[in-house]
């Protein structure tokens, strides 16, 4: 009898529906194109092809390897725009939405309401530069030797997959472990997943750096290089996806050059000299001053609305230094952002205070809502303030800040005596590391501060390969670097925040976090199930961190600055700004 009404109830039940294959996917909601998109509504589908186009970076390269923590790969092996040049994932992303995917080496994708499992249908035109086919068994070979020995963040995303299988000539799938909720991301996460030429990669080590010029799927391939200084990207005339919808109108340049200088002042001087083309200027101040009037180049000024960067000072909390919240609070007090602001950036800046600066994921006034209700759990773990006080930098009156953290410093056992600040015998000493000369005279100003507190703070700037390297091994008591965050933040949070990344070499844990609140928060975001859902807990995320005063913010802008040749041509602006190098043109390429 039991077992009757047993199998009458669940016949009852609704049928769950068979997923079908689709064209993308979203994060939350529905993709903005329908299946039957002829092209995206960023770009200029009659485009004219052809020219060069010649980009600058400051530093160097020594490898082509963007899988290795090692080195310092030549920039569009991984990303330019966001998107490589050369290395091609299973899907794309658009960007006039916060989070979703096209099909791209993957014609069609196929996932179940809970997404507990992503299935992959690959395009059969789908080809490697040197003609040969792409297939299911480059596409599982790419994720087992990037999860045993990708870079972290890739075996922190695929160990989430318990089964990976090969279903057919072109069809593959991944299994997702579903614990704690699933993982709403997952399956995105897997679609931007690059593919590797087995072939080519199978009996390389993809830990080292290489200078190694191997297949592409991308639509440009490495014509030429010199180490340190140049490489020059061709683009592939049988590239293979180049009539797909979403690519028409991208990909326009024949070739593009990136020229390697060894400080941005004297990249700049040879944009003004006709040999660069194209300029991202991050100084507002050379924005003001640097670029004379000139028929030669048109200055373009454009809010964005993604998130910017939140960069700063960070403390390396594995230091014992900075490990009390105290001392790293005292700090915060002590660097006067308004007058660098005013003295060094004309004011032109606005300060950062969240994780997700200049964007609707940024959290403001008390805690409510859905964010109270992800925040209430660990009332007690939590600063009483954070939920009764709105939070707020330092700023206004010098002395009185600096009286502050006297007295958060002498709170957390740090004394004043004859002019230097010590504890248990030990003076306060510590060193700034940097890789950029531009970023000198904000820590210099930042140190002549800290010696009114009686702190030392000496700078150190060394080449890029250096600071990559120790940065890598969190060689370093205090940096100045950045964190940057989409519309929709998932994944990578636990990259930047968790307790488990500050322990593995070459996270971008830089600071070191280790809290349970944060572990738990950020690994909520991928199972947020609506996007209210996922703003919220980014609210929450981005609040207890903010308060956690494990960096001391500094500026965005919130719009993009560039200088472009005379002759180049663009089309509307997406919501996560501009992209000169997947869309732009030459209006003649004869430039």
């Amino acid at each position: 009898m039991v077992r009757i009404l047993l199998l009458a109830l669940l016949m009852a039940l609704p049928a769950q529906a068979e997923p079908v294959p689709q064209h993308a996917l979203a994060m939350h909601g529905t993709p903005r194109y329908g299946a039957d998109f002829e092209h995206i509504d960023y770009v200029n589908p009659a485009a004219p092809k052809g020219g060069t186009l010649r980009l600058s970076q400051t530093g160097s390269f020594d490898s082509l390897n963007p899988f290795s923590v090692r080195g310092t790969v030549a920039k569009g092996v991984s990303q330019v725009g966001g998107v490589s040049l050369v290395l091609e994932s299973l899907m794309v992303r658009g960007w006039n939405e916060p989070f979703t995917l096209y099909g791209l080496i993957a014609q069609s994708v196929t996932t179940p309401e809970d997404r507990s499992w992503v299935e992959f249908k690959l395009n059969p035109q789908a080809r490697w530069s040197d003609g040969t086919p792409l297939t299911v068994q480059d596409v599982l070979f790419s994720f087992e030797r990037l999860r045993e020995k990708g870079r972290p963040n890739h075996r922190t995303y695929y160990k989430k997959v318990t089964k990976a299988e090969i279903l057919s000539h072109d069809r593959i799938k991944f299994t997702f472990e579903m614990t704690g909720g699933g993982d709403r991301e997952m399956p995105l996460i897997m679609g931007l997943m690059p593919v590797l030429q087995k072939a080519w990669w199978q009996d390389r080590d993809i830990t080292a750096p290489t200078m190694d010029i191997f297949p592409t799927s991308g639509p440009y391939k490495i014509e030429s290089l010199e180490p340190g200084r140049k490489i020059t990207y061709v683009r592939n005339a049988q590239y293979w996806g180049r009539d797909l919808p979403f690519n028409k109108g991208q990909w326009n340049f024949d070739r593009i050059v990136q020229d390697y200088f060894r400080d941005d002042d004297v990249a700049l001087e040879a944009f003004k000299a006709g040999a660069v083309d194209l300029r991202r200027e991050n100084d507002p101040t050379k924005w003001r001053t640097g670029y004379p009037a000139s028929p030669a180049y048109n200055l373009i000024d454009e809010a964005n609305a993604r998130p910017e960067p939140l960069r700063g000072f960070i403390f390396n909390t594995r230091r014992g230094l900075f490990s009390d919240i105290r001392v790293r609070q005292a700090l915060t007090y002590a660097f006067d952002f308004d007058w660098v602001n005013r003295a060094l950036f004309g004011g032109i800046y606005k300060r950062a205070a969240s994780t997700f600066p200049n964007s609707e994921l940024a959290f403001r006034g008390l805690p409510e809502g859905l964010e109270l209700n992800a925040l209430a759990p660990w009332r007690d773990q939590l600063p009483a303030a954070l939920f009764t006080q709105a939070f707020s930098l330092p700023g206004g009156e010098v002395r009185e800040n600096l009286r502050n953290a006297d007295a958060l410093l002498r709170e957390a056992g740090w004394r004043l005596e004859k002019g230097q600040r010590l504890k248990d015998g030990q003076a306060f000493i510590f060193q700034i590391l940097l890789t950029s000369a531009d970023d000198e005279k904000i820590a210099l100003e930042f140190a002549r501060s800290l010696a009114r507190l009686g702190i030392t703070a000496s700078v150190r700037t060394v080449d890029s390969a250096q600071y990559q390297s120790r940065v890598t091994d969190y060689d370093f008591d205090m940096t100045i670097n950045f964190w940057s965050s989409t519309l929709s933040p998932g994944n990578e949070q636990l990259f930047y925040w968790s307790s488990a990344s500050a322990d593995a070499p070459g996270t971008r844990n830089y600071a070191g976090v280790k809290n349970p609140v944060v572990d738990t928060l950020a690994g909520s975001l991928a199972s947020a199930p609506t996007r209210d859902g996922l703003v919220a807990r980014a609210w929450a995320l981005d609040r207890v961190l903010m308060w956690g005063h494990y960096v001391i913010p500094l500026t965005y802008l919130g719009r993009d600055l560039l200088a472009a040749r005379t002759g180049l041509d663009r089309p509307a602006t997406p919501i996560y700004g501009v992209f000169p190098e997947l869309s732009w043109w030459w209006r003649t390429t004869d430039e």
